[in-house]
């Protein structure tokens, strides 16, 4: 007994092991340990290197990155080499590489030389011109923390990542050549657990990292910087190498500019790093990057969604409780002859019993639109809600965008069971074709994702910016979408097939009743029902806008968590209330309707979007910059009105379901 219970655990460790490992391998960087949540503090003893590195650069006028190394910069002696990265990272644009700034644990230093650029040639020089008009920043990251600078104005210090490229005043180019670097560190607590969890940028099990015993330990818990432009002398450090120290004393007044960038001039970058002791500990290193502005906004918006909840829910309170049952309780009350006559003097939805289940038009679009939804929302839920955990932290760049892959992927199951069900049902159990539906339903968004995807890489490939999805990349999803998702959705398919579909509770006449001539277009309503759903939304909306397009670090998802809720009982309700409308006014085709009630909520989002890059993105520049940003409102537009409609459709489809199945007939 005890050795078989010994072999069980042994056999339940290994396939855990092993579950671990390919979580491994699909999320995170390959030949690096890692802990959950985010990344483990590292111990650095007095004298240790530390190394800057850099990733694209980045601006909000242009949407667009470049590489750091685009620009004349100074390049490390050991070449330039490409950090780790994940898929996430690569599909979010993010080219991280080393760069020269090194400097030791503790030990300040100031003047130091970095390098004296090659004298700058027409297309350098206009080259930079133009990224300074284009208010490129630049971003550098020490020991996974972005450099991060600060700014008064007026009474207030504002926060900002990276730093400019250069500036420009009148018609002459300044370009930033000398850094000022602070470094906060915090010392190393010899526990052998960490303590606290903050926001998951530490480990809940993270042993002690004793590397010598000799003196404290460090961690770098704060990464500043402060651009200057200073006009170095470039004749008198010509036999000078990287790191030696400038002959002069060099000033950094961030009030005034000094290194103007001529053509066939060179560019001399020297910097100054500084240690301070901080209190900040490890947890709390990204509370400066995560300052939640506007708390009361957020709450505001959940307030305003739970009372379009509450107007609603007494809408269907009074549908259920005080019409429906009280017309069934009448209806069944009568004798067969009574319920004849009444019949003949009734409307409503009591008429249409023998058309409410009479199959849609294009019935396979829409069990592959709902099976398609499915996945979107389920993805969008478990993703969201392992991001409220801290499972997701900005520390661990591209797990988001990663985690939403895998999600997805896996997912596929569920839409291919899902839409092969309802694809039954609607035939009365005929399952054939399911094969056919099932790769429509893995075919069909990811298709449209793969077409706007592909547009919008070709922009970007023509401006060589390295938010271009490299063809090697393009591969790698094209296996991911054949090798996985397809199979996983023809398995979920097949098991849709073998399942029982569910029956109507009444029975379709084969001649269709003549639906009588409406008072407005039924169309009308549904699309201006899009407006309830958007109404529980659009505040959280500003901010997910903002952290995309305007570089902010978004990491409130415990309300985005809560707004996602209520946003599907929104879209539940509104298809409800608005399927029994029509079928109170003889209107039995009310499949496409309930999908459409509830999805036209993207058509608001997209008008939204347009309102945002006509007023809050002012500054975008150029018809590539706004295809951009247009192409990717249209994917997440036509994601969210995938997902939307299938809430909308499912809940009608019950709300009918359990309507018509409360009715007598012979």
């Amino acid at each position: 007994m005890g050795f078989a219970s010994r072999s069980g655990a042994k056999m339940v460790f290994f396939w855990r092991f092993r579950l671990w490992i390919l979580l491994s391998l699909l999320v995170l960087p390959s030949g690096e340990g890692f802990y959950l949540p985010g990344s483990y503090p590292h111990k650095y003893l007095v004298g240790d290197t530390l190394s800057v590195k850099v990733n694209s650069l980045t601006s909000i006028d242009t949407e667009i990155p470049y590489g750091y190394y685009s620009l004349p910069f100074c390049k490390p002696q050991e070449g330039i080499k490409d950090s780790a990265e994940n898929l996430g990272e690569l599909l979010m644009g993010d080219r991280i590489e080393n760069s020269p700034y090194r400097f030791k644990m503790f030990t300040n230093e100031s003047d130091v030389l970095l390098c004296r650029a090659n004298p700058l040639s027409t297309q350098d020089f206009n080259l930079l011109k133009k990224r300074i008009d284009e208010m490129y920043q630049v971003n550098l990251i020490l020991d996974n923390l972005p450099a991060i600078r600060y700014t008064k104005k007026g009474e207030y210090f504002l926060r900002w990542t990276g730093y400019p490229v250069g500036i420009r005043a009148g018609d002459t180019y300044y370009v930033f050549n000398h850094l000022r670097l602070k470094v906060l560190v915090h010392k190393y607590e010899e526990t052998n657990v960490a303590k606290v969890m903050g926001t998951g940028d530490a480990s809940d099990a993270i042993p002690s990292l004793d590397k010598s015993g000799s003196g404290p330990g460090w961690m770098v818990v704060g990464f500043e910087v402060v651009p200057c432009s200073f006009q170095h002398d470039s004749e008198s450090i010509k036999n000078l190498k990287m790191y030696d120290k400038y002959p002069a004393k060099i000033q950094c007044d961030p009030t005034t500019v000094g290194m103007a960038i001529k053509e066939n001039q060179p560019v001399v970058f020297t910097y100054e790093v500084s240690f301070v002791e901080s209190d900040i500990k490890w947890p709390s290193r990204w509370d400066a990057y995560l300052k939640m502005e506007g708390a009361k906004v957020h709450w505001f918006s959940i307030l305003n969604s739970l009372m379009v909840i509450a107007f609603l829910a007494g809408i269907v309170l009074v549908i259920f409780l005080r019409t429906v049952r009280r017309d069934l309780t009448r209806y069944e009350e009568l004798d067969k002859e009574a319920q004849a006559q009444m019949n003949e003097e009734l409307s409503g939805w009591k008429l249409v019993v023998g058309d409410v289940f009479r199959a849609p038009s294009h019935p396979q679009l829409l069990c592959v639109m709902v099976g398609d939804g499915v996945q979107i929302l389920g993805m969008a839920v478990v993703t969201i809600l392992f991001a409220a955990l801290g499972f997701m932290s900005p520390a661990s760049r591209g797990t988001l965008i990663t985690g939403m892959l895998f999600f997805y992927m896996v997912l596929g199951i569920v839409a291919g069971y899902v839409a092969v069900r309802i694809w039954k049902t609607i035939r009365c159990g005929d399952h054939s074709g399911w094969v056919s539906v099932s790769w429509r339903v893995a075919c069909f968004f990811p298709g449209i994702a793969f077409l706007i995807l592909t547009m919008l890489n070709f922009l970007l490939w023509g401006s060589h910016s390295t938010g271009a999805i490299p063809l090697s990349l393009f591969i790698v999803l094209l296996l991911l979408w054949f090798c996985i998702s397809v199979p996983l959705t023809l398995v979920g398919g097949f098991l849709g097939a073998k399942a029982p579909h569910i029956e109507y509770p009444v029975r379709t006449n084969q001649i269709p009743r003549e639906i009588p001539p409406q008072k407005y277009p039924s169309w009308l309503l549904v699309l201006g029902a899009g407006t309830l759903p958007f109404g529980t939304l659009f505040i959280e909306l500003f901010f997910i806008m903002s952290s995309i397009w305007m570089g902010r670090v978004y990491y409130v998802f415990g309300f985005l968590f809560i707004v996602l809720i209520l946003l599907v009982v929104v879209c539940a309700e509104v298809s409800l209330v608005l399927t029994y409308m029509h079928l109170c006014v003889e209107d039995w085709k009310w499949w496409w309707k309930a999908f459409f009630s509830s999805g036209s909520v993207a058509i608001y989002i997209f008008l939204y979007s347009v309102n945002y890059l006509v007023f809050d993105l002012k500054s975008l520049s150029g018809p590539v910059s706004a295809t951009l940003y247009l192409g990717y409102s249209l994917f997440m537009v036509i994601a969210i009105m995938l997902a939307t409609g299938t809430i909308g459709f499912i809940s009608s489809f019950w709300f009918v379901h359990y309507l018509f199945s409360s009715v007598k007939l012979d």
